[in-house]
């Protein structure tokens, strides 16, 4: 896959740093969806899940510990290579599906058994939710639908950005 390389202005959303990519850039990557990349930023070297932002583009957030140093700010510009891959890493996994995932053996045998990037699609969906009585019913629905055999969930578009303000 071919490297990209852009410039882009830091902001904030929330508590973290994020980087928009270009619209250009966006439409060179191989998904209009989540996609991951190997991104050098300022000379510091990792991998970072671009998120789609339903404007045609994508954006990334940041970590402290990914730029070369600290005194960072929104309105700073920066120099960016991104490179697609496909060796999607595992996700984090949040306390509480892995509550859910031990209370229940045979689901905890399909999860180990899918792809990293379903269980990424997983996480995504009952993540995005914005209410917690929602999450704890798509974490629930997720348990059934595991048990019945499907390996994604069956209402989630990767191609929607989880976090529409971002």
């Amino acid at each position: 896959m071919s490297t990209l390389s852009f410039e882009s202005e830091l902001s904030v959303f929330g508590q973290e740093l994020v980087l928009h990519l270009p619209k250009a850039i966006s439409q060179e990557l191989p998904s209009r969806g989540m996609t991951l990349v190997n991104c050098t930023l300022n000379q510091q070297t990792f991998q970072a899940v671009l998120e789609p932002d339903e404007q045609g583009s994508h954006w990334f957030s940041i970590k402290p510990k990914q730029l070369d140093r600290t005194d960072y700010k929104a309105g700073d510009r920066l120099t960016v290579t991104i490179e697609p891959t496909k060796d999607w890493p595992e996700p984090k996994v949040p306390k509480d599906w892995t509550l859910a995932l031990e209370k229940n053996e045979p689901v905890n045998e399909l999860w180990q058994q899918i792809t990293p990037m379903a269980r990424w699609d997983w996480i995504r969906w009952f993540g995005a939710a914005k209410q917690l009585s929602t999450r704890q019913r798509r974490i629930q629905t997720a348990l059934s639908m595991l048990q019945s055999g499907k390996r994604r969930p069956c209402c989630f578009d990767r191609n929607q950005c989880t976090l529409t303000d971002a």
